[in-house]
């Protein structure tokens, strides 16, 4: 994890424009908001996945930078005034307390637009056209109204209201389960010889992977300290959110934590020792501490 984590790292710096380039605030931004840290869970599911496919090493870079890319805005606009109004992220301001909230606005949309400027112009030709098409299509559907910011409009319009486990579970497949999706997808698909029930299973694998991480923070968010979170502990439960502790309690909560990682870790059956990276992320998602 923490090769790939400077992979990626090092990737990120070559892609992001350089803060003394004009418009310097703007850059300045994009560049805090992305190289400030972070688990890079995203991009190392990218390059798991791809492992696991036998992929094209070279495409991985660029796609694992496309997904960490997408995150990063979704937070700087979810940490926003109109959003959930949070000052902190990864232990340091957020974007818009650093810098001012236009400038936040705007790195994010720089740094989703950059996004699609890599998968467009850096995936190497021998992933076929059609799947790179594919690899566009699937990360702008994962990040919009039928993905990420569909769950966010639906949590924000959630805010002090009885859900049911279906509704959280919609919620989240949406908010952050999408993007997790993608990156599992995207990784494998970097493997020009990627068939439909390999594709299939690790799709799975990824659904499971997903709402696990999202109840794990819900229960971080109850029993951590905002240092070791990086992030204003219990910001849910303070603006009033439905999360899977509030509605099944932490340990039911963290029952069903664990029975998602069982069932991504039963996906991979029939996957060899090619796919222990991923078996290995599950793990790391439901014990994760931050």
């Amino acid at each position: 994890m923490q090769d790939w984590q400077q992979r990626v790292d090092t990737a990120l710096e070559t892609f992001l424009p350089k803060d003394n380039t004009i418009p310097t605030d703007l850059h300045a931004a994009m560049r805090y908001s992305v190289l400030n840290g972070g688990k890079r869970v995203r991009p190392c599911l990218v390059y798991a996945a791809g492992l696991a496919a036998n992929a094209d090493d070279a495409g991985l870079d660029a796609t694992a930078c496309s997904v960490e890319l997408i995150h990063a805005y979704s937070l700087i606009h979810d940490d926003l005034p109109a959003m959930d109004d949070d000052d902190l992220r990864r232990g340091k301001p957020t974007c818009h307390r650093a810098f001012d909230e236009a400038t936040a606005i705007l790195a994010g949309d720089a740094l989703q637009a950059l996004t699609f400027h890599i998968l467009a112009q850096f995936l190497p030709p021998t992933i076929p056209a059609e799947q790179r098409i594919e690899m566009l299509n699937m990360l702008a559907v994962a990040s919009g109204s039928r993905g990420m910011a569909g769950g966010q409009a639906i949590d924000l319009a959630s805010v002090g209201k009885q859900l049911t486990i279906a509704e959280l579970e919609n919620m989240h497949i949406h908010k952050t389960g999408a993007l997790i999706r993608a990156s599992v997808k995207m990784g494998a698909m970097c493997s020009p010889q990627i068939d439909t029930r390999s594709l299939d299973k690790l799709d799975h694998y990824a659904k499971c992977v997903g709402l696990a991480f999202q109840i794990q923070d819900d229960i971080l968010d109850e029993i951590a300290d905002t240092e070791t979170l990086g992030k204003t502990q219990g910001a849910d439960k303070a603006l009033n959110k439905p999360t899977y502790p509030a509605l099944l309690g932490l340990d039911e909560s963290r029952k069903m934590a664990l029975d998602l990682y069982q069932e991504a870790i039963d996906s991979l059956a029939g996957f060899d020792e090619q796919a222990e990276p991923l078996r290995w992320l599950a793990k790391y998602i439901v014990d994760r501490k931050n």
